[in-house]
């Protein structure tokens, strides 16, 4: 298997695949590369395609009506996005920029209805994505609604030590690539608020802060504070 395949292996729609069927679709679905800071979509663009992330990281955004930025996740390799608009083909629902230099791998509707035929293992790997995209959706909406700031910053710093962070001797190394600006629009409050809850964590030795990048020292405590 190629390094692309491996990749593929951790989203949901390869996952239960044999290897004959992973290597043909893989081998019908395009390829994309973008730069970092560029835009593979606009919200509202016309959209017909599954993207797969397989190098980098991406951030999936909305804007409100008075302008302001929120975003809806973080995303690298092995993780899909664009899904909905293989079953409902009509306007994307967020903005999807290049956080790093990232590449990707693209399914279309056509395609994809035409494997689904006969292959419920694909249309279970889809609903699996589904699902967590649910779940995930509503326990943001729950945050927002029950959690403090401090809360949300912890937890989402050990969302993105789960999926990029490398343990050390002193600690989770969480090269995470946002901006403060960006880091307060994942979390969903301002700099100024976050900034605030990453010096305090920081005071109590919790944590360490680096440019793009936090030191996760004592991740027992950011746990019970994600609570």
């Amino acid at each position: 298997m190629s390094l692309d395949n491996d990749v593929l292996r951790q989203a949901p729609l390869f996952r239960t695949l044999d290897e004959e069927a992973a290597s043909a679709l893989r081998a019908s679905m395009g390829e994309t590369r973008l730069a970092r800071g560029e835009t593979l979509f606009h919200e509202g663009d016309p959209g017909d395609r599954l993207y797969i992330v397989t190098e980098g990281k991406v951030k999936l955004g909305r804007t409100s009506s008075d302008g302001r930025e929120n975003l809806l996740a973080i995303l690298g390799p092995g993780q899909m996005f664009g899904e909905l608009s293989l079953f409902d083909p009509g306007p994307r629902s967020a903005t999807v920029t290049a956080v790093t230099e990232s590449s990707f791998l693209s399914l279309s509707h056509d395609v994809m209805m035409k494997w689904l035929d006969g292959r419920p293992q694909v249309a279970l790997g889809m609903l699996t994505q589904l699902a967590s995209r649910l779940r995930k959706t509503n326990e943001v909406v729950a945050d927002l609604v029950f959690s403090d700031v401090p809360g949300r910053v912890s937890k989402a710093l050990l969302d993105l030590a789960d999926r990029f962070g490398r343990t050390a001797d002193d600690g989770v190394h969480v090269h995470h690539d946002l901006t403060q600006e960006e880091l307060a629009q994942l979390v969903g409050a301002s700099r100024e608020t976050v900034n605030k809850a990453l010096a305090d964590f920081a005071s109590r030795g919790w944590i360490r802060l680096e440019p793009r990048s936090v030191v996760i020292m004592d991740i027992e405590r950011m746990r019970r504070r994600a609570r």
